[in-house]
This record gives structure tokens, sequence and C-alpha cells, in this order.
């Protein structure tokens, strides 16, 4: 006996998949942008001006150039340095709160690991670290920026040490005292140096991410 086997029903197609919608808005919010280059001014002032703060009493066996310094003298030094001191402090502050309550800082810069670190510097070197959206820091940005706001609040705390050593002898005396203090804190700068350095370099490399601190996009 022979059995009829029916056709099998044609398969639908399977539904086409959802491209999740493009990102729209700037890629860097405007609040971020005011925020970084009034951090550029200050840490320019703070630096220049430090230098030649440094120069009226050196920790090493070198000056800076005068060329480079900012004040003229050292009462017009530290008036810039005050100044420029204020605005970091005032301006960090509202970066780090904007960053905070926005959810950005979770967004951009974590996860972190030193292993992630480790793989996307091994790729810079060989030229091979992705940057398809500005959106998103590899790992090695993630670090940079991280070290640039501790940075930053170890300069503003040793400076205050440095400022006000009696009014504020518990912070000198943490800091090793006011020379610790000042030790501390040229160490910091000259690591701000460096993050600015790199940050420069790396800004050559990628141009695209000077238009998009410029104008967003």
């Amino acid at each position: 006996m022979s059995t009829l086997t029916k056709p099998m029903p044609p398969v639908p197609p399977a539904p086409p998949v959802k491209q999740p919608p493009a990102r729209s808005g700037p890629v860097q919010p405007g609040w971020l942008r005011v925020t970084h280059w009034l951090n550029v001014l200050a840490v320019l002032a703070m630096v220049t001006s430090g230098w030649r703060i440094y120069n009226a009493s050196p920790i090493f066996g070198f000056r800076f150039p005068n060329e480079i310094t900012l004040g003229g003298w050292l009462g017009g030094a530290l008036r810039w340095h005050f100044a420029a001191m204020w605005l970091l402090a005032a301006n960090g502050l509202v970066y780090v709160l904007f960053n905070l309550t926005s959810g950005r800082l979770a967004r951009r810069f974590f996860p972190l690991t030193w292993r992630g670190v480790w793989r996307d510097v091994c790729a810079a070197l060989r030229g091979r670290l992705a940057h398809d959206d500005p959106r998103q820091y590899n790992q090695v940005q993630r670090a940079a920026y991280l070290f640039a706001v501790l940075d930053l609040v170890l300069l503003v705390v040793s400076g205050l040490a440095v400022w006000k050593p009696v009014q504020l002898g518990g912070l000198c005396a943490l800091l090793g005292g006011f020379q610790g203090a000042r030790l501390v804190h040229f160490l910091a700068m000259a690591g701000l140096v460096a993050f600015v350095a790199v940050h420069v370099a790396m800004v050559a490399l990628v141009p695209r991410t000077l238009r998009t601190m410029i104008t967003g996009r």
C-alpha cells in the first residue's frame, strides 16, 4: 500500500530585524563643551603662573624660562594662580555633578579594567585602536580622563595646603608638611602637563574629536 505525502506548507520568511534607531543629538553636549574649554583656560593660566611662582623658590635645580610663564613677577603670578584655581575648582565641580546626574560618568568611563587598558595600549602601539564611534571611549581614554580628574583634585587640594599651611594644618601634615605639599603640588602639575601633551597628540591623530568638542557633532 502506498501512502501519499502531503507537501509541506512554505515557511514564511523571517521578519526583518529592526535596526536600533540612530542616536540623535550632539556627540558632546553643550554643558560638556563649555566646562571643557573653561578647564583649558584655567589649566593654562594655572600652569604658566605656577611656573613663575616655582621660579621664585625652586624645588629642584632648574627654573622655567620666564617667556613661558604668566604674571610678570611673583605677586602678579600669585593673583593669576588663585583666580585660575577658583575657576578650575568651581568649573570642575560643575563638570563632575553634571557627569554624575546625567549618568554620563557610568556610560563613558566604565567598565574599566587593567586588562582592557593594556589591550587598548597594545592596539594603539600597533596603530589598530579604533575611533569609529566618538560617543564611546576606549579603555585608554577612560583611564586617561579619570586620571586627569583625580589629578586635578590632588592639584587643588595640595595647592590649598601650600596656600594656607597654618589654617589647613591637618591637610598640610597629611601631605608631608609644607615642603611635602609643595612637592605633591609640583608632581600633580607635571602629571597634568603630561596628560595635556598626550591629549593634544591624540587630537592631532584624530582631528574629528576637536570638531566634536567645538560644534558638538
